[in-house]
C-alpha cells in the first residue's frame, strides 16, 4: 500500500502519469489536512553524523507522494497517486480473472477485461487521478511556497500508478501506465502547456500493483533508460516497429524525442530504479516473488535476459525459477553452477 509521506531535505520524494480527461480544475482529491506527523516521524530518523533533517513538505502541499525528480532549476516535481485500488488493481484481489489476465495481448484487451467483468461500474476507476505536483521555492529563502499540479488528467481506467519522473533539457518525463510522457512549461507557471505522449502499451496485464512503469535516467549515451515490471509491453515505435513481449519485465531506452526505442533488456521481475557507475555499467534492484527466493541485484546488460518469467508467479514452487536456480548469483555455490541455466544472466 502507498501510504502518504513527506518530504525532507535529507531525500526527496517521486511521481505519477495520467491521461487527461477532467480539467485540473474540476477535480479536487481527498487531501488530508496539516498535521504535525511529519515532524514526529523525523524525530525518529536516525541520521548520520553531522547531517540535519528538517520537513520540506507535507499535506496538504503534497499528498501520496510515489516518486520525484529535482530540476536543474531547483524545482521539485513530485508523482502523487490518488488511484490505489479504486482504479489501480491487483489480481490477488480479482482472482476470477485470473485466467484471462494471463491470455491479454494488449493494453485494449485489458480494458475490455476490465469493462467485461465490471460493466458500468468500471466507470468508477476513472473517478480518481494521479497526477504530477510542482514544489517551488519562489524568493530563494529555502522554503516551498507554492506548490501548482503540473500535470493532471491520468484517470482513464488503464492508467496508473504514475511511478518515474525526470527532467531532461528542459522538458519533464512522466511514466505512467500505459504511456511514456513529455511535458514542458512553456510560460513558468508551475504548469505543462506542452504535453506529448511519446509512446503507448505498457502494462498489459493487471499482474500486481507496483509492477509499473518507473526508473527514469539519462544514460551515459544521452538517451532516455526506464523500466518496467513484468506487466508486459506491447509498443508500436516511432519507426513502425513492434515492441513485445507480455510476460515479463523490461529496460528500455529511447532518444529524447521517444525516437528509435529499444528493448535494451528483460527477464526482470520488478525492476525499479535504474543506477549507472562511473564507467557506464548498468544497474537495478529486482524483487522476489515471495517463494523463498530473495530480492536481487542485477548488473543490466544490453540484450540479456535474467530469466523471469510472469507465469512463474502463479506455480507454487514458483517453477524454473526456484528448481533451476535462475534468482541465484552465478556460481554462488558448487550445486547452484550445476543446475542453472547457462542462457540467462544471473543477478551478482
Amino acid at each position: 500500500m502507498i501510504r502518504p509521506f513527506s518530504i525532507f531535505q535529507t531525500a526527496l520524494l517521486f511521481i505519477v502519469t495520467v491521461e487527461s480527461a477532467l480539467s485540473q480544475d474540476e477535480y479536487k482529491p481527498k487531501i488530508a489536512d496539516a498535521s504535525k506527523d511529519a515532524e514526529l516521524a523525523l524525530k525518529g530518523f536516525r541520521l548520520p553524523e553531522n547531517v540535519q533533517g528538517s520537513l520540506l513538505a507535507a499535506e496538504p502541499m503534497v499528498a501520496n507522494p510515489v516518486c520525484f525528480t529535482i530540476t536543474n532549476d531547483g524545482r521539485i516535481i513530485v508523482c502523487e497517486t490518488f488511484r490505489q485500488e479504486v482504479g489501480v488493481e491487483d489480481n490477488r484481489g480479482h482472482m476470477n480473472w485470473l485466467e484471462n489476465d494471463l491470455q491479454l495481448d494488449s493494453v485494449e484487451e485489458r480494458a475490455a477485461m476490465f469493462r467485461r467483468y465490471m460493466g458500468d461500474d468500471v466507470q468508477k476507476w476513472a473517478k480518481e487521478h494521479d497526477r504530477l505536483r510542482m514544489l517551488t521555492d519562489t524568493d530563494g529563502d529555502g522554503i516551498l511556497d507554492r506548490n501548482t499540479v503540473f500535470a493532471d488528467g491520468f484517470n482513464n481506467i488503464v492508467d496508473g500508478t504514475g511511478a518515474g519522473v525526470i527532467e531532461h533539457n528542459g522538458r519533464v518525463y512522466y511514466t505512467c501506465i500505459p504511456n511514456v510522457w513529455s511535458f514542458a512549461d512553456t510560460n513558468g507557471d508551475g504548469v505543462a502547456e506542452d504535453s506529448q505522449m511519446l509512446h503507448h502499451g505498457y502494462g498489459v496485464r493487471v499482474a500486481f500493483r507496483g509492477h509499473d512503469l518507473h526508473g527514469l535516467v539519462v544514460g551515459p549515451d544521452g538517451r532516455i533508460y526506464f523500466s518496467i515490471g513484468d506487466r508486459g509491453y506491447n509498443v508500436i515505435t516511432k519507426e513502425g516497429t513492434r515492441l513485445k513481449r507480455v510476460d515479463t519485465g523490461a529496460v528500455f531506452r529511447c532518444d529524447a524525442d521517444g525516437s528509435h526505442l529499444e528493448v535494451f533488456a528483460h527477464g526482470l521481475r520488478n525492476p525499479q530504479e535504474l543506477a549507472f557507475d562511473d564507467n557506464g555499467n548498468l544497474f537495478t534492484g529486482d524483487n522476489n516473488s515471495d517463494s523463498g527466493d530473495k530480492a536481487r541485484w542485477v548488473y543490466v546488460v544490453q540484450d540479456g535476459d535474467t530469466g523471469w518469467r510472469m507465469y512463474y508467479q502463479y506455480l507454487d514452487d514458483r517453477g524454473p525459477w526456484n528448481r533451476e536456480r535462475i534468482w541465484y548469483p552465478y556460481r554462488a555455490d558448487e550445486e547452484t553452477s550445476a543446475g542453472q541455466p547457462a542462457a540467462i544472466l544471473p543477478p551478482i
